[in-house]
């Protein structure tokens, strides 16, 4: 019984031109990485010019399923090295995690806070740092240093302007203050979940 032949016997690809072409995806996705960031591209980038190169040095390592295989191990290989390189900061390190990390976060008044509506850049916002913001009360004007006092979800932040004479220390005992609050406020809404509970 005749088998009909696979693609690389074809002819259209001979196995020599496989080494070539992994280095043209290879150099393809590493391009794509460079014009837009955000490691999407260069593990499979890495992998597939690393073993095209392996298999045009080596001419033994050009048939398709060592290829293949060397593509799974570089592949492998790049993505250790991504994650413990912490190339594009992957270990979490200056990322906010949740609204609630927000709590204390310093910034700056963009657009006049009032207690209904305003706007503030954060000076570690994560990748989109200007958050809409009211303020606890009074009016904060264009410019002036702010802290997060409520992440409200992250999505509309409460702040209270900083004064001119406060220092590190000082914006650290407000970020306590403001953690602590949080911390009480968690407490109460336990304690009184737990009675709505126990009267059911």
């Amino acid at each position: 019984m005749a088998y009909p032949p696979l693609p690389l016997q074809t002819g259209l690809v001979s196995p020599e031109t496989l080494p070539l072409l992994l280095v043209l995806a290879g150099l393809g996705l590493s391009l794509a990485e460079a014009i837009a960031p955000g490691a999407h591209f260069v593990v499979l980038g890495v992998a597939l010019l690393a073993a095209g190169l392996a298999g045009l040095l080596i001419a033994p390592l050009a048939s398709p399923i060592i290829l293949g295989l060397l593509v799974f191990v570089f592949g492998a290989l790049a993505l250790y090295g991504y994650r413990e390189l912490d190339i594009y900061g992957g270990k979490g390190e200056g990322k906010t995690s949740d609204s609630d990390a927000l709590t204390g976060k310093m910034g700056r008044v963009t657009e006049r806070v009032t207690p209904t509506s305003g706007e503030v850049k954060l000076d570690e916002g994560g990748f989109n740092p200007y958050y809409a913001a009211r303020s606890v009360h009074g009016e904060l004007e264009a410019g002036t240093e702010v802290i997060v006092v409520d992440p409200g979800g992250g999505n509309v932040v409460t702040v209270e302007g900083v004064g001119p004479g406060e220092d590190e220390i000082d914006r650290e005992l407000a970020r306590e203050r403001a953690r602590r609050h949080e911390e009480s406020a968690e407490r109460d809404e336990e304690e009184l979940e737990r009675e709505g509970t126990e009267g059911v």
